[in-house]
């Protein structure tokens, strides 16, 4: 007899847990949003304000490193009036080789310590980033610490869930699995139609969305952009797959088909409380992002009620994050800027 109850619960502590980490997530990607904005100028010339993800990828983009350029002028800068300052003059007058080269010393900059402050230095703030110099700063993790943070994360909790299957004997068909040929293939083939299609609605929906000022923040997709091609296998061929499983095994197979079953719930209430869930687990790409994923996350609902597959929904999601990366972060290409001109 499955233990409907308790399998609810585990879920339900899963489905808080998530939602917990994606909101620090993104408090520690922008609680330094107070700080004055990066300025830019866009293709037209005109002025726009950069968010703390785009102002971090745009450094990263340009020097290979998040605190590159920006912070070797500022040390050079400091450099410079650190021997202006410290420079004994000389019988004849100070040399131009005395002018250009700082005097060493237990306060000497460091140039790979951010704003070039002194290298004893603990309690300067780092004004760039709103951080004391020990905290951490999300944007400067590499491409790999990102995407193992994301696949370790989303795959333990994808194994809490098989664990909570197997301990309350839930049923495979109530979570839209079954073991057949005949489901491999549905599932594959519906699945990659049903991605495109969704992926290219998503798309002109957040395009749009850009088109009349609205927000729609990706500088986390920009952040687990690889920059190698093993870096593009690690993730189209492991995390995007963890991420797509582990998401609609939550959101479509636990909250909506074994709720449904185990409780005689409407399906299509469930999925309404799913997508607003779902939604939210997705906070960081802004407003305009959070109300495009809702109705993503209804429309995937939707298809796994009508379907009872599991695996169509798997694969959609599935293509959908990976075209996003291919033609955004491998292609540059902007259907926003697209559209727009």
């Amino acid at each position: 007899m499955p233990q409907w109850a308790t399998f609810a619960a585990i879920t339900g502590v899963v489905l808080v847990l998530l939602l917990v980490l994606s909101h620090l997530t993104q408090t520690a990607f922008t609680d330094d949003s107070d700080d004055p904005p990066d300025r830019s100028t866009d293709e037209a010339g005109s002025p726009f304000e950069k968010t703390p993800f785009e102002a971090a990828t745009s450094r990263r983009s340009e020097t290979g490193r998040v605190d590159g350029a920006a912070h070797r002028t500022e040390y050079e800068r400091e450099a410079r009036d650190s021997s202006a300052t410290t420079q004994e003059p000389s019988a004849s007058g100070p040399s131009d080789t005395d002018r250009s080269v700082p005097r060493s010393g237990p306060a000497e900059s460091d140039p790979n310590r951010p704003g070039g402050s002194p290298a004893g230095s603990t309690d300067e703030f780092d004004a760039s980033s709103g951080r004391q110099p020990d905290e951490l700063d999300p944007a400067s993790l590499s491409t790999g610490m990102l995407l193992a943070n994301v696949a370790i994360s989303q795959g333990l909790f994808a194994l809490v869930l098989l664990g909570a299957v197997l301990y309350t004997g839930v049923p495979a068909s109530a979570l839209g699995i079954e073991f057949s040929w005949a489901y491999l293939e549905t599932g594959i083939l519906l699945g990659t139609a049903a991605g495109v299609v969704l992926y290219v609605g998503n798309e002109l929906a957040a395009a749009l969305a850009t088109r009349f000022g609205l927000d729609h923040d990706e500088g986390l997709r920009e952040l687990l952009a690889p920059e190698s091609l093993q870096g593009w296998g690690v993730l189209l061929g492991g995390v995007l797959p963890i991420i797509a499983v582990f998401e609609e095994l939550l959101f479509r197979a636990a909250l909506i088909g074994a709720l449904s079953a185990g409780f005689d719930v409407s399906p299509w209430l469930l999925a309404v409380a799913s997508s607003v869930a779902f939604a939210l687990g997705h906070g960081m790409q802004g407003t305009v992002g959070i109300i495009v994923t809702g109705v993503l996350g209804f429309v995937l609902a939707a298809i796994f009620v009508v379907t009872g597959s599991l695996l169509v929904v798997v694969v959609a999601h599935y293509w959908i994050n990976a075209l996003e990366f291919v033609v955004h972060e491998g292609f540059d290409i902007e259907w926003a800027r697209t559209i727009e001109s």
